[in-house]
């Protein structure tokens, strides 16, 4: 039963692991999440499972929200995600289900959305790791600029319009990002933390989403298969 939990970054330390190897880690607090409605194929036409995570003052939410949540006999919750399941698995969620991290025990990797820190508008060297104009005699006060943008005028190499991708400066960073494939050190249930290999997108106290990895690389994919079997 692959299970979707929401959760919130803590922040870096490290640890060492059976062999004495130190490894660097993100520390998240991963649920606990309430089930808030499940679809079903012949309801919604797609099978999937709705959580609730984060407990909210009810006069900070609304009135549509505290409704939907009470028919799960919850309390309002700050955030809600969907994740998709297989409808034999379907059966398993009911209303008011409680998902902890214990649910992910056993899952080697596991992959980590977040929403990345924003960094504002920035310029082509600091956004796209440009390298700038030479620095030497004849370059006048435009070492961090993007240089010529005059051959990608257009999608027809020709216009007034920039061809759609280019690449200059502009807002940078609070988006959406994925880190696939992070290798699962260490869960502790009673705690509800789950300790992860190398860094998770955002800042700490921010809000993620954790999930079974959906796509593995071969060595990666040969330690599931290994186990499995």
């Amino acid at each position: 039963m692959a299970t979707t939990l929401l959760g919130t970054k803590l922040g870096m330390t490290r640890v060492y692991n059976a062999e004495g190897v130190s490894l660097p880690v993100t520390v998240i607090q991963a649920g606990p999440c309430v089930v808030t409605q499940v679809r079903t194929a012949d309801k919604d036409g797609y099978t999937a499972v709705q959580i609730g995570f984060g407990d909210v003052k009810p006069r900070r939410s609304t009135i549509p929200v505290m409704a939907h949540d009470a028919k799960a006999g919850t309390t309002p919750k700050r955030h809600h995600r969907e994740f998709r399941v297989v409808a034999a698995d379907v059966a398993k969620f009911s209303l008011g289900q409680v998902l902890t991290v214990k649910d992910l025990e056993g899952v080697l990797f596991v992959d980590v959305i977040g929403t990345s820190k924003g960094k504002g508008f920035q310029g082509t060297m600091k956004r796209h790791n440009f390298k700038g104009l030479f620095a030497s005699h004849g370059t006048e006060r435009k070492h961090r600029s993007p240089g010529s943008i005059g051959s990608l005028a257009s999608n027809r190499g020709f216009g007034g319009g920039l061809k759609k991708g280019k690449r200059m400066a502009g807002h940078m960073g609070n988006e959406r990002v994925t880190v696939r494939s992070l290798d699962v050190v260490r869960i502790d249930a009673e705690k509800g933390l789950i300790l992860v290999k190398g860094p998770v997108p955002g800042p700490a106290r921010g809000t993620v989403e954790i999930r079974p990895s959906v796509r593995l690389y071969k060595p990666k994919a040969k330690k599931v298969a290994a186990k499995a079997g």
